[in-house]
């Protein structure tokens, strides 16, 4: 079985202005990096639009309608100091989160052994009711209720290596026993969540903070101590992982000191644990990343994994 890679074009018009950092220009860099000779195999898939009840599981309903009426006619519109909308915002945010309940229905059914989604606007950050730090609609969270709803899976595992700790996904998932995050982010920072002693209210939450100027050494280790045992533990049916390249040395928005052969590393691990636990199933999902090369070259790198792990 292949991988598969789910795009829209639309992810592209979602513009938060000229100098804000998550930029199209991400996208382009990452989808560029995908064109090479070593992903002529990739299934690729233009990412459908979800459909309102699909992201309602994630987010009540009044809310998401509150997002979409938000988005401007022309210009920008702030949702807070950070997270710009513009009027391709909504057709964005919502083949973002289509793109994910879509790689859910392919790697479920057996149609491709994992995908990975290449969108944007990214998710991690956007809780039930508040769109911040970049994200409208937590896309990941979605494809999880989706996977619930639609394919019966009860215990889904999200594994999140953004450097930005993701405390939406941690919000909606702290009081359901058979969702799972766990997450390894630079600590502190930005948006100050993400304290090891945060476990969830049925210890379904495994934080792992790391200080500033933490290399690739440091992650891993404290990866293969504390998220690796913990989601085998948990017996996933689904492993998602939220996809962030944003703690490579060169990204400007923080400090870890990973590199593009971490990520590789790192996505090869939560494999394994696929393999061993629920028939291979992975599904990826892009959030942060902001030099562009090294952006382009971790998210190869994990792609790169995905299809041959």
């Amino acid at each position: 079985m292949t991988t598969a890679l789910f795009t829209h074009a639309a992810c592209f018009e979602h513009d938060p202005g000229r100098f804000h950092p998550e930029s199209p220009a991400r996208l382009k860099a990452v989808l560029s990096a995908l064109e090479s000779e070593d992903f002529q195999l990739l299934d690729r898939h233009e990412a459908p639009r979800a459909e309102i009840d699909q992201v309602a599981r994630a987010h009540p309903r009044p809310f998401v309608e509150k997002m979409l009426a938000a988005v401007p006619q022309s210009g920008h519109a702030a949702l807070d100091g950070d997270t710009i909308i513009s009027p391709g915002s909504g057709e964005a945010a919502l083949r973002a989160a289509g793109a994910v309940c879509a790689a859910v229905d392919v790697v479920v059914s057996g149609k491709a052994r994992n995908a990975f989604c290449a969108v944007r606007p990214p998710g991690h950050h956007a809780e039930a009711q508040v769109a911040m730090g970049f994200c409208i609609f937590n896309n990941v969270a979605v494809g999880a209720y989706h996977a619930r709803a639609v394919h019966g899976l009860k215990r889904i595992a999200v594994m999140d290596f953004d450097v930005h700790h993701g405390n939406g996904t941690q919000a909606i998932f702290w009081d359901d026993p058979e969702l799972f995050y766990s997450s390894t982010h630079q600590w502190p920072l930005y948006p100050g969540t993400g304290a090891k002693d945060e476990h969830g209210a049925h210890r379904n939450i495994v934080n792992v903070p790391l200080p500033a100027m933490s290399d690739g050494t440091v992650f891993r280790e404290q990866f293969a101590a504390h998220v690796i045992p913990a989601m085998r533990a948990f017996k996933p049916d689904l492993v998602m992982i939220s996809a962030g390249f944003d703690a490579h040395e060169a990204d400007p928005l923080a400090s870890l000191r990973l590199h593009a052969s971490d990520y590789h590393w790192a996505t090869t691990e939560l494999v394994k644990v696929a393999n061993d636990a629920c028939k291979s199933r992975v599904v990826s999902t892009l959030e942060g990343g902001y030099d562009l090369h090294a952006l382009a070259d971790s998210a190869a790198a994990h792609v790169r994994a995905l299809m041959t792990s």
